[in-house]
């Protein structure tokens, strides 16, 4: 791409500044989840407000993965709702995204990976372009635009991942283990790919197991336990004084069951 074409893209409009109405807040209300006679997710209330940055934090088992998936719709809550802001959750749906702890790729190109999107999502042909040299011009893949996706490094496919689900404009942006069995400097580069992507405009919701990480990126921390939510709260307070036993005990690195 010519340096005149490159300017040109990325004097597009900021992506995740979407012209739609705000889908944000969501309000989740009593969310439960059963599944082979046994409750993995037990009357779970919040908010996710706009502009936040909300990492979910737990032991394994404690339903955060599930959580996610309950949000962005891919399961059906066994009871509870989910309001966007006065909107269903199908209404929703083409404002939000999620990136997974193992991104799925097509047997494609990077760019076709995210032209693919595109056009799932009844983007015009013309703008796909414009929105593909964006979002891998953001996420420092341009080089690889023409690489297949699926023999690039973890770091780059997950980076890959990200530039797909941000070229979609999404309001709100789940993200399952993002880092998980990445390297040091890989994780370095998608937590400042997250900033960038929260800092355009564009709500997130995450879990992670790096406690590291979440002090370095979480505004606010929800807590489970065995499928329950104890407590909300904004992260400087969590990390200094968590509310709940069990949240302390799990900063401790002691095993919480």
């Amino acid at each position: 791409m010519a340096n005149g074409q490159l300017s040109a893209v990325l004097q597009y409009p900021d992506v995740g500044v979407d012209p739609a109405p705000s889908i944000l807040p969501l309000t989740v209300s009593g969310l439960s989840f059963e599944a082979a006679g046994r409750r993995l997710l037990d009357t779970v209330s919040f908010v996710l407000e706009a502009g936040t940055l909300l990492v979910v934090l737990g032991p394994n088992g404690a339903g955060k993965s599930l959580l996610l998936r309950l949000c962005d719709g891919l399961l059906t809550p066994t009871a509870g709702a989910l309001d966007w802001n006065g909107r269903s959750p199908a209404e929703a749906r083409p404002h939000r995204a999620m990136v997974f702890q193992r991104p799925v790729l097509l047997r494609r190109s990077a760019a076709a990976n995210i032209a693919y999107a595109l056009g799932v999502r009844g983007v015009a042909r013309h703008e796909r372009k414009i929105r593909v040299a964006e979002a891998l011009a953001r996420t420092g893949l341009m080089h690889l635009a023409d690489q297949p996706a699926r023999v690039l490094s973890g770091g780059e496919q997950q980076r890959l991942a990200l530039a797909r689900a941000w070229a979609l404009q999404p309001q709100a942006l789940f993200l399952d283990e993002p880092t998980a069995n990445l390297d040091p400097a890989a994780t370095r580069s998608i937590e400042q790919l997250i900033r960038l992507i929260r800092n355009a405009g564009t709500t997130i919701m995450m879990t992670t197991h790096n406690l590291g990480q979440a002090r370095r990126l979480a505004r606010e921390v929800l807590f489970l336990h065995q499928g329950r939510l104890l407590e909300q709260t904004p992260a400087t307070e969590f990390f200094a004084q968590p509310r709940c036993r069990e949240a302390a005990a799990f900063l401790r690195g002691d095993l919480v069951l």
